[in-house]
């Protein structure tokens, strides 16, 4: 994270931005389902609601201009597999509800196989991905993300990043 070359002259930052488990929306969209399920009612149409297995992440853009992609910090504790799925939501204190329309493509999905040290990925989706976040983060403050955790891997086994050039 330096600001000067080898030469004096001043270098762009390394903005490393966390993928931050958001609990209280994660709790309040399971509650949408447990609250359908209650009154036995449906969800509305092309409604996404939230599996065992799936979490709301954010990331808070610090800065939102001028931000080029250079990698994902993904680590697994253990093996299993973990798919991030941007989204276009913006959500509202009273929680507008997550439509499948909302979700973005490609996806990011990171894995760790039995006895190995690294995590893999399809880096080519994975660099188009990381692409459109950093276009998107002109627009935002924050980004959504729905994690999907499979294979036994769970939320607590999993550290992630995404760099960029800023």
């Amino acid at each position: 994270m330096s600001q000067e070359g080898a030469q004096g002259k001043p270098q762009r930052w390394m903005l490393e931005l966390p993928f931050t488990c958001d609990e209280q929306l994660t709790r309040r969209m399971r509650l949408r389902f447990q609250s359908l399920q209650q009154r036995n009612m449906r969800p509305q149409d092309g409604e996404k609601l939230l599996r065992p297995n799936e979490h709301i992440y954010r990331v808070d853009f610090i800065q939102q201009h001028q931000l080029r992609f250079l990698r994902w910090n993904v680590r697994l504790e253990r093996p299993g597999k973990v798919t991030l799925t941007g989204t276009s939501q913006h959500w509202t204190p009273d929680l507008t509800h997550l439509m499948n329309r909302q979700l973005l493509e490609p996806v990011g999905i990171f894995w760790k196989k039995p006895g190995a040290e690294e995590v893999e990925c399809n880096e080519a989706d994975a660099q188009e991905f990381g692409e459109r976040i950093a276009e998107l983060a002109q627009i935002r403050k924050v980004m959504y993300f729905l994690l999907t955790f499979t294979g036994g891997l769970e939320p607590a086994q999993l550290k992630g990043s995404i760099v960029f050039k800023a």
